[in-house]
Parts: structure tokens; sequence; C-alpha cells
């Protein structure tokens, strides 16, 4: 009996969402999935959805979990439920929802991805590919192309900047730009997320790389602003760019991981952790409104040491090994 009264209201409100709600159908079949589950955890109760309370829910959501059930599938499994449960509310078919205040474990964070020293100096100092096989084009464009590339790639690596704002710079200060390179006082001027200014250092290598950027900028097509990294259009450098030639480029280094702009970000905040310890420094550096924020860094630092550990102490691994 209780089977069956499950059933129809499940039909229901699926047909509800579909009609009146008007929910893609990628969506409507996964709350289906989730309405799927909780028939049968009805089922095995013998409770009607009329009569499930929220200790239920509590147990059915742990015991989901334990069967492998992820966070997301499970936050996506609630919010079905919590739907359907506030549609018969309206209904008049329940008196409560018990998915109300439920909330679905947290999904762990992954670790943001940074490359080894070794990889970054690789990428850095990273040639242009021999020129076989490449057009008259090719071959007249790559000067200017790797000089802008260099240049992009140490000054990421250099101050640890997001691609927004590498992107934003100005080859010189003006009212209307977003940031620009000091080039005498060795200094970036960037404008980051909410609109905060914040002065970071820039490095030897990075600032011999954009002096060279320079020089060969102003012969290229006239730029139509004043951007400091342009196309060959002279338009400014767009994200997606960006991001495909440093795919290129980690590939043409011999790197085996997908290297991307927020990677040498990362690289840039690990790396100078490790070396110097100063979180609040490397807070600052990378402009975190907190620092929890920067925190996930010291993580990467244990995991470098680990690693370090593993393969030098002489009681880090079994016998035999």
């Amino acid at each position: 009996m209780s089977a069956h009264r499950n059933d129809a209201l499940i039909a229901r409100h699926l047909q509800y969402l579909t009609v009146q709600k008007h929910l893609a159908d990628r969506t409507v079949a996964m709350y289906d999935d989730a309405f799927a589950r909780l028939q049968s955890l009805c089922d095995k109760e013998q409770v009607t959805l009329a009569d499930v309370r929220p200790h239920h829910v509590r147990g059915w959501i742990a015991r989901l979990h334990a069967q492998g059930l992820g966070p997301r599938s499970l936050a996506i499994t609630l919010a079905a439920w919590r739907g359907l449960w506030r549609w018969m509310g309206k209904e008049g078919l329940c008196v409560i929802n018990p998915a109300d205040g439920i909330k679905a474990p947290k999904a762990p964070k992954p670790l943001p991805k940074a490359l080894a020293v070794d990889q970054a100096v690789a990428l850095a100092e990273q040639a242009p590919p021999p020129s076989s096989g490449r057009s008259a084009r090719d071959e007249a464009e790559a000067p200017w192309l790797h000089a802008r590339d260099h240049a992009m790639i140490e000054l990421l690596y250099s101050s640890g900047l997001r691609s927004a704002e590498l992107l934003g710079l100005d080859v010189q200060a003006s009212n209307q730009a977003a940031g620009w390179i000091d080039l005498q006082a060795g200094e970036a001027h960037v404008l980051g997320k909410g609109s905060k200014r914040r002065i970071v250092p820039v490095g030897k290598a990075a600032l011999t790389a954009l002096q060279a950027w320079l020089a060969m900028r102003d012969q290229l097509t006239p730029p139509k602003d004043e951007a400091l990294f342009i196309s060959r259009l002279g338009s400014r450098l767009t994200p997606m760019q960006l991001r495909n030639r440093l795919k290129q480029i980690g590939q043409q280094a011999g790197l085996s991981t997908h290297v991307h702009p927020h990677m040498l970000r990362h690289s840039f905040a690990s790396h100078l952790l490790q070396s110097s310890g100063d979180l609040r420094a490397v807070q600052e550096l990378l402009g975190h409104a907190h620092i929890t924020t920067t925190q996930v860094y010291t993580k990467l630092d244990f995991q470098h040491l680990a690693k370090v550990y593993d393969a030098a102490h002489p009681r880090a691994k079994p016998k035999g090994k």
C-alpha cells in the first residue's frame, strides 16, 4: 500500500517539475534517480512519504554516503527530496519537511596544482620550437611571439598574478589603467578582485624579459590600446589566448601536466612559502582578503616535505624496498 502511494506521489511531482517548473531534462533525470533511492528507502522502512521524519532522512543520507555516494550527488539528492516534501506541503499532503536543515557532507577541496621548481624553470626557459615545418608567417612571428610569451610566463611566476591582473596591465600608468609595470622600481601595480589595488615586486628575470618584449612590441602592428600584452592584430590579449599559449608552451617544454595561468600563481605561492615560511607575506603578495585562503599552500608545502622525506630518509620505506 505504502509503495503504491509513494509511486503515485513521485510520478505527480515529476510531472509538476517537467510541465510547470520547466526543469531541464537532465535535471529531471537526476531528480528521478534521487526519488528512486528515496522510494527504495521508504519501502525498506515501510513508511509513506508523509510519515518520513528528520531522523529517517539523516540516517538515509548517512547510509547512502557509506555506500559510496559522493557529496555532490548527496547534495542533489537532498535538494530533490526537499523539493518533493515542499511541494507535498503546499498540496496539503504532509505536515513537515523532514529534509529541512539537513546538509550533505562537504566535498573535500582539492589542493591547487603547482609545478615543481625545475618544471617552472623549464617552462620559463622554453625556446621557440625548431623552424622545420613552420610556415613563413610563423617564422616571421617567432621572435616577437617568443618574447611576449616569455615575458608573460616570467611575470606570472615572478609575481603570482591572476590572469585577469596580467592581461589588465598597460604599458604605463594612466587614469584609466587597470594596472601597469614600473620597470625602474621593479614593481607591478595591479587591480585585483573587488577592485583592490596592490603593488607586487617583479623579479630580475621577469624585468629582463619585459624589457625585451617592450623593445619588440612597438615594432608590431600599431597597438589598438595601451595593453602591455597584445595579439598579432594589436588588440589586448584575451584569457582564452593566454590559456592556449601556456598549454602549447607546456607541451613544447615536455611537461606531463596541463599548464594554465593559475598554476603559475599556485607555483609562485608554494615555492615562496617553501623558501620563506612567511604565510602573511604570501597572503599580501597574492592579494588574499583572508589568511584562510592562503593556508591551502601550507598543505602543498607539507606535501612537498613529505615527498622529500619519503625519498631521502633511511627509515621512510619498508625494508626490502
